[in-house]
C-alpha cells in the first residue's frame, strides 16, 4: 500500500501551482458557504455560488492550459457553447433534460438561461475526463461513456440542491426527490456528447482528480449536515462514490507492466 502511495503522481508542481492555488480557494470557499449564510442571510448565497463556480472554473482551465493550451481552449469553447445550447433547448423545449425554467435568482441570463450554468459544466466535466481516463486509459469509447455517467453521478446531488434553493424549478416535479428520471437521461448523453466534441487529451492526474474526490466529500456532508436533504446526499454519495473508488484503486493499483503491456497501461 505505501508503495502504491509514492507512485503517485506528485501533489504540489510548478506547472500546476496555479490551478491547485485556486482548487485550494474553491474548496475553502465551500467549507465557507454554510457560515456566510449562518452570519449574513440567504441573501448572499447566488453571490457565493456564483464565486465559487468561477473560481474551480479557473482553476480546471489554468490546469488544462499548463499542460494542453490549445486543446484547453477547445475545451472551453465546446462547453461553454454547447453546454448553454443544451440548457437553452432544456429551458425551452424540455429536450433533453425535460420540462423545467429558471427563475430570476442566477443572472445574468442569456436567452433565459444564467450565464453561470455552462461555466459549471466547464468547472466541473474536465475532473470527469481524467475521471475516465484513469479508469479506462486505453479506450476512447469507454472514456466518452464514463466521463457522461461520472458527470451524471454529480447530479444526484446537484438538482435537488439547486431546486431547494430556488435557482430553477421543473414543471412537474417527480421522480428522484422531485427530479424527473428524463433528467439523468440528458445528462448523460449531454455530458458524453460534450466530451467527445471537445475530444480532451491526456490530461495532469493532480489536482483534478482531487476535484471530483471534494466534490463528491463536500457536497455529501453539505447536503446531509448543513442542507437537510440526506436522501440526495445518500443518493450521490453512492453515486459519484462508485467512480472515486474506481479511479483511486486504478491509481493506488495500476495494471503491470510487462512484456504484454505498454506503459499506457498504467495511469500516468
Amino acid at each position: 500500500m505505501y508503495s502504491n502511495l509514492l507512485r503517485l503522481p506528485v501533489l504540489v508542481t510548478r506547472d500546476q501551482l496555479p490551478a491547485q492555488i485556486l482548487i485550494v480557494l474553491w474548496a475553502l470557499g465551500m467549507i465557507a458557504i454554510p457560515i456566510g449564510l449562518w452570519t449574513m442571510g440567504d441573501a448572499i448565497l447566488p453571490w457565493a455560488i456564483t464565486l465559487n463556480v468561477l473560481v474551480l472554473a479557473a482553476g480546471g482551465i489554468a490546469s488544462l492550459l499548463a499542460t494542453h493550451p490549445w486543446a484547453a481552449l477547445r475545451a472551453v469553447v465546446v462547453v461553454l457553447t454547447g453546454g448553454w445550447f443544451v440548457e437553452y433547448l432544456g429551458s425551452t423545449i424540455g429536450i433533453p433534460f425535460g420540462h423545467y425554467d429558471y427563475t430570476p435568482v442566477l443572472q445574468p441570463q442569456l436567452g433565459g438561461v444564467p450565464v453561470l450554468i455552462p461555466i459549471a459544466w466547464l468547472m466541473m466535466l474536465p475532473s470527469t475526463w481524467v475521471v475516465a481516463q484513469i479508469i479506462a486509459p486505453r479506450s476512447r469509447l469507454w472514456q466518452i461513456l464514463i466521463s457522461g455517467l461520472a458527470m451524471t453521478a454529480w447530479d444526484l446531488y446537484l438538482d435537488p440542491q439547486m431546486v431547494a434553493w430556488n435557482f430553477w424549478q421543473w414543471d412537474h416535479p417527480h421522480g428522484y426527490f422531485g427530479i424527473p428520471w428524463i433528467n439523468f437521461v440528458g445528462w448523460f448523453v449531454s455530458a458524453a456528447a460534450l466530451t467527445w466534441l471537445a475530444n480532451p487529451p491526456r490530461l495532469p492526474v493532480m489536482p483534478l482528480l482531487w476535484v471530483y474526490t471534494l466534490t463528491w466529500a463536500l457536497q455529501c456532508i453539505g447536503l446531509a449536515f448543513f442542507w437537510g436533504m440526506p436522501g440526495p446526499a445518500l443518493g450521490g454519495f453512492l453515486g459519484m462514490g462508485i467512480f472515486v473508488f474506481l479511479a483511486w484503486r486504478k491509481l493506488l493499483h495500476p495494471a503491470p507492466v510487462g512484456p504484454a503491456h505498454t506503459t499506457q497501461n498504467s495511469v500516468r
